[in-house]
Order: structure tokens, then sequence, then C-alpha cells
């Protein structure tokens, strides 16, 4: 069998496809399935897409990637079906969308975050207001199969097709290994690790972070904003890095994961939770939309909803390592039972199979 991946990124960039459907591309090559991808944003077009700016240089490569879609369309028929992550195409009506149905009707398509909600980017405000929302029910209704990641997507998804299938962000937990040195007595670290566009969601905590670095010796680590800083204490703030970040993440002993009470939360699926627990690390998360499924509260990690929630779990966290140990070990079992790529591959590689009626 051969599938075109059609993605909005290249491949090994962004969570949202690194760790989903990527990261299983490898075990599909190993049943027989050659996997092409096709991005609809270059490499180079990547390194500048969430920086203020570049906007000469941001078009000329948006032209670039309408170019790219159009020659895809002359190969479409080379492949026994195609997986559509998002979108063919960002911006306007479902154009190149209903084109690519027509020569190749048979498709899987995967949606993540509530892409069909517009939404303020501070980094490209005009490309969003150019949005193309009507896709995505568009491309929903004609799939062979829809994949979502959160039960809100999944509702969502099932008002357009009944062939639905609700698969979290995953872990390849050969790669997400603890860290069996750490002691986590002293010096501990609370940290984050996000996106430009998650980052504010830290300030949801400040206060609380605040009152915990007046009274114990701590620090506060944010990995994937390196510019971020807090007015009212200091903090450590680097870039994230794929060739470094799971060992990034092992300098944490302590996982943040606060997010707003708000709808567009309801399309996360945890991502950031999953990634903390994987190498054993003790996670507080704002009660909301998946970490309910993801975390068993007071078993395998902590959800709370106010300031003094927060500031009561961080404190038992911090004064009690056995308690700490204990969470991060239920949390890895967890992981490894649901999260995984072991626990969740087959039922890829059955979607793949089943919609493009092959054998293998």
């Amino acid at each position: 069998m051969k599938i075109l991946v059609i993605s909005p990124h290249p491949k090994g960039f962004v969570p949202g496809q690194r760790l989903k459907y990527e990261q299983y591309f490898e075990y599909f090559q190993e049943n027989g399935i050659q996997v092409d991808v096709s991005p609809f944003i270059s490499e180079q077009f990547q390194e500048i897409l969430y920086r203020k700016g570049f906007f000469f240089l941001k078009f000329k490569f948006t032209a670039l990637g309408y170019l790219q879609r159009i020659k895809d369309i002359f190969r479409l028929r080379q492949f026994d079906g195609i997986y559509i992550f998002l979108y063919v195409t960002p911006f306007g009506f479902p154009i190149f969308e209903w084109i690519y149905c027509c020569i190749q009707p048979n498709f899987i398509y995967d949606i993540d975050d509530l892409i069909f909600s517009k939404r303020l980017s501070h980094k490209n405000p005009i490309a969003e207001l150019f949005r193309g929302t009507s896709k995505i029910p568009f491309l929903t209704k004609r799939a062979r199969h829809v994949i979502t990641c959160t039960p809100f997507l999944d509702e969502y998804a099932r008002k357009f097709n009944k062939n639905t299938t609700d698969i979290s962000s995953t872990i390849n937990t050969e790669v997400y290994l603890p860290n069996s040195s750490k002691t986590n007595s002293l010096n501990l670290v609370l940290g984050w690790s996000g996106s430009h566009s998650t980052a504010p969601y830290l300030y949801l905590i400040e206060n609380v972070l605040h009152k915990i670095q007046l009274k114990y010796n701590v620090k506060v680590l944010v990995i994937g904003e390196p510019a971020f800083t807090f007015s009212k204490f200091s903090c450590e703030a680097i870039q994230w890095n794929k060739y470094s970040e799971v060992e990034d993440l092992k300098k944490i002993d302590i996982g943040l994961y606060p997010l707003p009470d708000e709808k567009w939360v309801l399309g996360k699926s945890g991502l950031k939770a999953l990634q903390y627990m994987a190498l054993g690390i003790p996670t507080v998360a704002t009660a909301i939309g998946a970490n309910f499924r993801v975390i068993e509260d007071g078993v395998s990690g902590f959800l709370v909803q106010t300031e003094e929630q927060w500031y009561s779990i961080l404190e038992k966290l911090i004064l009690n390592s056995d308690l700490r140990e204990e969470i991060g070990k239920n949390a890895r079992i967890r992981v490894e039972k649901l999260y995984s790529i072991t626990a969740n591959r087959d039922i890829y590689l059955n979607i793949l199979l089943n919609s493009f009626n092959k054998k293998i």
C-alpha cells in the first residue's frame, strides 16, 4: 500500500504531528505501507513562521505551498489513499479540498485542536483573518474515517461522520525514559514545556509560583519560549530543541500544565501532561477537558482549579519526596498502558487497512 500524507508542517517540527501520526510511520512501513509526506510549509518557512514580520518572505513561501499542492494534484491517483491532517491548504474556501476529494476519494482526515473556531494569532494576525474554517466540516463529512484526539472533538466529528476514532497524542516510551539517577531532594525545578502560543497560560499561576518561590528554594523552567518572563520573579526560559527535548524535560521535578477555562482548550489532548508523566514526573494540571481522562487525580497526577488548590498541591509535592516518586511511577505506568505507541499502533494500522480496503 502507498499513502500520501498531506500535512501543514514539515515532518518532525510540531507536536501535533510529531506526537500523533508521524511517530507511527516506521510501524506502517514494517507492515508494508509506504508513506510519502507532502507538507504545505517548507522547513525554511517553518523557521520564520511564528516570528513577527517577514511579511513578503511569508507571502512567497505561502505561494510556494500552493504550488506544491497543485503539483500534488497530478500524483494523487498514484496512491491507494491519502491522509489529510487539518487541511489541504490553509486559507479560503475548500476548493483544493474539493479537488483532492474528487480525484482521490479514499482519504482519512485527522483533526487536532478546535481549528474550526477562529482564534487570533499575535504572530500572524492578517493570515488568521483568511483562515479557512469551512474546510473542517467539508473534509469531516467526506472522509473514509476521521481521527480525533479528545472526546469533545470526537463528538463534533460525529455530527458529520459516523466513522471516527478518538486517539490521544501518544508517547514513545522507548525514548521517554525516567531519569533513575535523579534524587529530587534539593533545588527542585517546577517546569513547563510548550509553544509561544500557549506560554501565556503560565501567567494564570504566576501569583502561585511567586508565593512558592518566596517560601521554598525552587526554580521555574520554561521550555519552548526563550523570551518568556514573569513580572514578579525570575525564571529560566530556553528554546525548544528536538534533539535535546527529552533531556531538557528530565530537568523538571514537578510538571506544570495550567489551562484557561475556555472552549479552545477542549480540543487539547493533554500532551504536556503525557510528556511529563512518561518521564515519571509528577504533574499538576488544570481540571478541564481531556486532562480528566489523562490523569487519575491523586493517583497519577493532580487536577486543580483554584489558586489555593495549585498552591496546596505544589507545596505538598515539594515537601514530600516519597509522594513525588509514587505519583511519578503511577504516571509512567498509566502512559505505558494507555498512551504509548505500543498501546495505539495497531489502532492506527487497522484504520489505514480498513479505510483503504487492503490486506497485507
